[in-house]
């Protein structure tokens, strides 16, 4: 037998003992799904809330509208979401994103920014 016919025989060998992969690819991304975007926005309204962007182009959160919003505040532990400075005001939505002046659960102003 001729040395190219011995090399082809031991490559078309090792070719038959390869297998082919059954099922999807195993490439880091196995707890992926799919439907999590659907999900969280069921689960969001489900509980009353809003889903929608935080900013323009980031991410989606979900908004709650506050039980207590509007009504008169002095400091941060008042309110179930913020004491909005300004206003003295429980804030209406929470997460609160931009930058507010707040009151803190002393009373003190500060100011929060949240991107």
């Amino acid at each position: 037998m001729k040395v190219g016919a011995v090399i082809l025989l031991l490559m078309l060998g090792t070719l038959a003992a390869c297998k082919t992969q059954s099922g999807p690819a195993q490439d880091g991304a196995s707890d992926y799904d799919p439907h999590l975007f659907e999900k969280q926005r069921a689960a969001c309204e489900k509980r009353g809330g809003t889903f929608a962007e935080g900013k323009p182009g980031g991410a989606f959160v979900c908004f709650n509208r506050t039980r207590d919003a509007g009504k008169a505040c002095t400091a941060a532990k008042q309110c179930e979401g913020a004491c909005l400075a300004r206003s003295r005001t429980c804030a209406p939505i929470k997460p609160l994103f931009g930058c507010n002046e707040v009151l803190s659960n002393s009373g003190a102003i500060s100011t929060v920014c949240v991107n």
